[in-house]
Formats: C-alpha cells, sequence, structure tokens
C-alpha cells in the first residue's frame, strides 16, 4: 500500500521533473491509499490552479482508490507525530495514516525526511 501526499500528486499531475521522477513510484490504484486530507488538499489546490473540471477528474480517480477518512484513531495518532515529529497537523494526519496502515508514505515534501515508512522525492532544482 502506498499514500501519495498531496506534495507528490502535485507534482505528478504538473509533469514537473520530479513528477517524471515519480511514475515509477506511483502505485496500482488498488494499493493507492487516500486520506481525506489529501482529498480536501488536491481540491482546494486543483480547483485554484487546474479549474473545477481537473478537480472534479482527479477526485473522482480518488474515489475509486482507498480513501480513508479521519476517524479518532487517526486523529490521536496525528496529535502524537504532532508533539513526536513537529508536523503541522495535515501533514501529521497523512503521516499518522500511512502509519495506522502500514503503507509507505511517497511525499516530495522534506519535512517528512528521515520519518519511518516514508518514501521521499526530492525536488528538482529549477
Amino acid at each position: 500500500m502506498v499514500l501519495v501526499d498531496t506534495s507528490a500528486w502535485i507534482e505528478w499531475l504538473t509533469g514537473s521533473a520530479t513528477g517524471a521522477k515519480l511514475n515509477s513510484q506511483m502505485p496500482e490504484q488498488s494499493d493507492w491509499l487516500v486520506p481525506t486530507m489529501v482529498q480536501l488538499e488536491l481540491a482546494k489546490w486543483l480547483t485554484r490552479e487546474m479549474g473545477e473540471d481537473k478537480a472534479d477528474q482527479v477526485i473522482a480517480f480518488t474515489q475509486v482508490c482507498q480513501v480513508i477518512p479521519l476517524d479518532t484513531e487517526i486523529a490521536l495518532a496525528a496529535a502524537e507525530a504532532c508533539r513526536a515529529h513537529k508536523l503541522a497537523t495535515a501533514d501529521a494526519i497523512i503521516f499518522a495514516t500511512a502509519h495506522l496502515r502500514g503503507a509507505t508514505l511517497l511525499t516530495c515534501d522534506a519535512h517528512f525526511e528521515g520519518l519511518p515508512g516514508v518514501t521521499l522525492i526530492g525536488k528538482a532544482s529549477v
């Protein structure tokens, strides 16, 4: 199972140089975990940057993956991740979701570097 962080989604969707490096890391749709927090972040970013039609297409794609809603177990694990790893709330929710589901977190965000279960694909220099 792989949880693709919002940063990796954005790089992949925009076809950036980093997104090209992510191609081989992207999971099969059946192995793709999507927290509702990632859906929120994607919908917000896509609507602003690419328009509502693209946002609707991507959210429709996420809905045929394994969508993981925020629940009490994830919320409490995220609170601990905030404390232990100094993560922002949204990042802690995403990290905790991956950890609790035994998934690899695929990200391009450096603040996840060194955390267990994380595959970091660094952003390409511009």
